[in-house]
């Protein structure tokens, strides 16, 4: 299995910037972003990350706002404030080199064993086992494992192969070996082995694969059912004063903790009327109110349904609390995805 796959990833590697350069901190930071995010989303991300921020040492003195506003898009912000812990934690413990040692780099905050691995065989050509879906898709096919790979037995097996699988390219003494084992797992769970219609027949391992052999590819991997969707309806409200608009910073410890939004409120599908809940909300009539746009997104195992309207107040009405921005000044702040739409709108 080692040799098919270096053959071919040799032949169909995909030209990804972060796999022009050695360098850990740039491995890292593609690492961070591409968790649970796709490779074509994440390219421009990381590009323009490591323009403005060229160095870890940069990573650890950047204003937290420009933080969020280089992450803005990508979702799931504990990531880049994760990443800035731990570049502050390496320009403290490490003098501003990123650790080669795996026990140093899983200690980063934000980091864990599969990422931790990544690094450590990509960056530095270290026998490290990696561990992510993509890679749980490629073993339990090819291996035949039919039980939920969540379980804690089943994934300490798929731990083994993986370190297995690491160990034996190592052995081989090719050059980056073990970067290249690692990421031809990744590379064919994302190319070949997919989720849904995977391309078996021109597979390196399809003569290896048990589930392949067994016509057993659409059961597994064997992850149970998935949660049922929840619906949630959101009402925004973009008030405008005198060509300022009020927005609100999400407060630590939630979802998206530190970014900006307009004022909002969670209508649970009630029947009231954008007038009524800026009421209730904000216990005033507005002076006038209408649709702005409306959208859905997802987020998790939640379909989100958005309806956001301009409103006007008039200049003797109690002013709700929060931030009065410009159009140009709220373009410099980081919103919320959906946030970042009603902007866009303006």
């Amino acid at each position: 299995m080692v040799a098919a796959l270096f053959l071919w990833y040799a032949e169909n590697a995909r030209d990804l910037p972060w796999r022009r350069t050695h360098d850990p901190y740039a491995i890292w930071v593609s690492e961070i972003m591409l968790q649970q995010t796709q490779v074509i989303t994440v390219i421009p991300f990381w590009e323009h990350w490591m323009h403005e921020l060229p160095t870890i040492k940069a990573v650890a003195n950047a204003k937290p706002n420009k933080i969020h506003k280089l992450w803005e898009g990508l979702g799931y912000y504990t990531r880049a404030r994760n990443l800035q812990k731990a570049a502050q934690t390496i320009v403290r413990e490490h003098g501003g080199q990123f650790p080669s040692r795996f026990d140093d780099v899983l200690a980063l905050p934000g980091v864990g064993r599969y990422t931790a691995g990544a690094i450590c065989s990509i960056a530095f050509n270290q026998p490290m086992p990696i561990l992510d879906g993509n890679v749980i898709r490629v073993l339990t096919r090819t291996f035949g494992i039919a039980k939920d790979p969540r379980e804690k037995e089943t994934n300490q097996l798929l731990w083994q192969i993986a370190e297995e699988l690491v160990h034996r390219a190592h052995d081989t003494k090719a050059k980056n070996a073990c970067s290249h084992l690692n990421q031809s797992l990744m590379e064919l769970g994302a190319l070949i082995c997919t989720p849904r219609n995977p391309q078996c027949t021109i597979c390196p391992a399809k003569k290896l694969c048990l589930a392949f052999r067994e016509d057993r590819i659409a059961e597994l991997p064997n992850t149970g059912k998935r949660a049922a969707a929840t619906a949630r309806q959101f009402i925004a409200f973009v008030i405008d004063r005198d060509g300022k608009f009020l927005v609100r910073q999400r407060p630590a410890g939630v979802v998206n903790a530190h970014l900006w939004e307009f004022p909002n409120l969670e209508t649970n599908g009630e029947k009231k009327s954008p007038a009524a809940c800026f009421k209730l909300h904000f216990e005033f009539a507005p002076t006038s109110l209408e649709s702005l746009c409306s959208f859905k997104h997802s987020i998790t195992r939640y379909r989100i349904t958005l309806e956001a309207f301009r409103v006007k107040l008039s200049k003797d009405l109690k002013i709700p609390a929060g931030t009065w921005q410009t159009k140009r000044q709220l373009e410099r702040l980081a919103f919320t995805s959906a946030h970042k739409k009603i902007l866009a709108h303006l």
